[in-house]
């Protein structure tokens, strides 16, 4: 990188990398890694939706917010300033952070916020990993506006491992509340109930023209007849699974949270929150408008935000006047659909990208998923919903884990996590409404440096079944085996997929079953956060964390924390 380029300040250089960046696919790289800075002001604008307009947080006045370009190998360095009411932190989701947990960004896991009118420096590397991640606010339910694409190109020289697209296109599903989100959720605690659900979802920020003043709320992408494109899609939204689908057009998956995939072609993709998707889109249908769509996913009997956003695929000289066409998405609740569609997702497995996946286990552990009720007596029915892992409500703390864990303070937080539940029960039988008498504290997981770990995350009917995506910080991990009903710890395991499993950051555990992954902790002196990717499950308690050993090495141990870390 050239002194020049180094001299820039985080503003002018922000400006100098969007048109840097303008067409990704097309542009050679020097070999020697970059420095890639940005500079976020986290901003009140007012912004409206659905014929309301009302002050929502942004990066830059932009909803949704900037992308970070960079490759392989960069250095990144992103100056968040901020200028809201709220206190805010920012998660570079899916970036494993190699000894560096103090860029990861959780409130109060690896870092106090950022307060109204402070800044902080995240600094980290793009060690090891290429495709699509996000970023996005990681407190309260901020991130309903607060999130953006993350676009890591691979090295220079080492080509896509399937055909090069003519252009990429960035596609964020989203959710959109016509109320203060901030509002709605704090109503929801009080009352002791799941706040109000969304009024809309987006593609892009905006509905599209099925809802109310809507016309110019709708994302438009230009296509030529002949040309294959690819589309980095990422779901954004708070609570909800989506279906995405094109009119008229078939998908080729080719990438799942930054790992390549094995392709296949399929008419719709569900992603869940957390989790992005890739997929080449070739433009050979009649030129026209068709519609793309997303839709919520739920196979449980709970209520969910069933409208469908719409943006508009478009060929080249096509007039706006053109009526788009609608595609088929599967029913809201076809649960088949959503069980074949993930067993088709494999790690590509190459020479040059290979599963190493951990064939020997040294810690199996087992959690279960389950919703409760607490006593409130100022809630609407006396109760106040709550969720667990094991039967163990996580409760934040007012001081960062990270921190605790760094400079050894004692008694903020317990390492006595339940590998397993403590009363075994037919999981998934008859509905559980009882009292089981869920703890509520602050309890994590020790983990020895460099082991191998098997989790299996099954769902209860402690009040109701209900998909859950789990995400974990600081890690990619194996899906190496999912299913219905209870798990068998006997039988099942000679199922599992050890060749090529999906290699992701959060996975789904099917309504009324599990799900078995496995990761080497070969990210060391962490505390790295593990918790639904359901905003509403996560406030609830739905949450733990593993702290990973030092290694016996003096590079396998955390950095030192940096000088303008956030105090509480």
């Amino acid at each position: 990188m050239t002194s020049k380029m180094a001299g820039l300040d985080f503003r002018s250089h922000t400006s100098c990398l969007i048109v840097f960046f303008g067409f990704l696919g097309l542009i050679s790289f020097p070999a020697e890694a970059a420095i890639r800075k940005y500079q976020f002001d986290i901003q009140v604008k007012n912004v409206s939706r659905l014929c309301h307009a009302k002050p929502i947080v942004t990066v830059n006045g932009r909803y949704p917010g900037p992308t970070i370009y960079a490759r392989e190998g960069d250095r990144v360095l992103v100056n968040v300033t901020n200028y809201a009411k709220y206190n805010l932190s920012i998660h570079w989701h899916g970036l494993k952070q190699h000894r560096n947990g103090w860029a990861d960004g959780p409130a109060y896991i690896t870092q106090c916020p950022i307060q109204s009118g402070s800044s902080y420096v995240y600094d980290f590397n793009v060690t090891g990993q290429r495709g699509t991640l996000w970023w996005h606010a990681h407190i309260l339910w901020l991130r309903a506006t607060v999130y953006g694409a993350i676009v890591i190109m691979p090295k220079p020289g080492t080509p896509f491992p399937f055909p090069k697209p003519a252009r990429e296109f960035e596609i964020l599903l989203g959710e959109w509340w016509n109320n203060d989100v901030e509002e709605v959720e704090k109503q929801g605690n009080r009352m002791g109930l799941p706040p109000n659900m969304s009024d809309a979802h987006t593609i892009n920020g905006k509905p599209g023209p099925l809802f109310a003043c809507s016309e110019k709320h709708t994302y438009a992408m230009e296509v030529e007849q002949g040309k294959t494109y690819l589309l980095r899609i990422i779901n954004a939204a708070l609570n909800d699974e989506l279906f995405f689908a094109i009119a008229g057009h078939t998908m080729t998956v080719v990438e799942v949270d930054a790992v390549y995939t094995k392709p296949f072609t399929t008419k719709s993709i569900l992603v869940a929150p957390g989790q992005t998707t890739n997929v080449l889109v070739q433009a050979n249908q009649v030129p026209s408008r068709y519609f793309m769509v997303t839709r919520a996913f739920m196979d449980a009997p709970i209520p969910v935000d069933n409208k469908t956003a719409t943006a508009i695929l478009q060929y080249k000289g096509i007039p706006n006047t053109v009526l788009p066409l609608l595609p088929h998405l599967p029913p809201s609740n076809d649960t088949g659909f959503a069980l074949s569609y993930n067993k088709k997702l494999r790690s590509l497995n190459s020479v040059q990208f290979p599963a190493n996946v951990p064939l020997k286990v040294d810690r199996n552990l087992f959690y279960t998923i389950g919703l409760g009720k607490n006593s409130c007596p100022t809630c609407v029915n006396g109760t106040r919903l709550l969720a667990s892992l094991n039967n163990v409500s996580f409760v934040m703390p007012q001081v960062a884990l990270l921190q605790a864990h760094y400079f050894d303070v004692k008694g903020l937080f317990r390492t006595d996590f339940p590998d397993r539940p403590l009363t075994p029960f037919n999981y998934t039988g008859a509905p559980l409404a009882a009292n089981l008498g869920t703890s509520i504290g602050r309890r994590v997981s020790k983990i020895g440096f460099n082991s191998t770990v098997e989790l299996v995350l099954q769902d209860t009917n402690l009040l109701t079944v209900e998909s859950h995506p789990f995400h974990l910080h600081g890690y990619n991990f194996f899906v190496v085996g999912s299913g219905i009903g209870n798990f068998d710890p006997v039988k099942d395991p000679l199922k599992y997929n050890l060749v090529d499993p999906v290699e992701r950051n959060t996975v789904g555990v099917p309504t009324g079953g599990w799900t078995a992954i496995r990761f080497r902790a070969d990210n060391p002196g962490s505390v790295w956060f593990m918790h639904c990717h359901l905003e509403l499950h996560t406030g609830w308690g739905l949450k733990t964390a593993f702290v990973v050993e030092d290694g016996p090495r003096q590079d396998q141990s955390v950095l030192p924390p940096p000088k303008d870390l956030p105090a509480c």
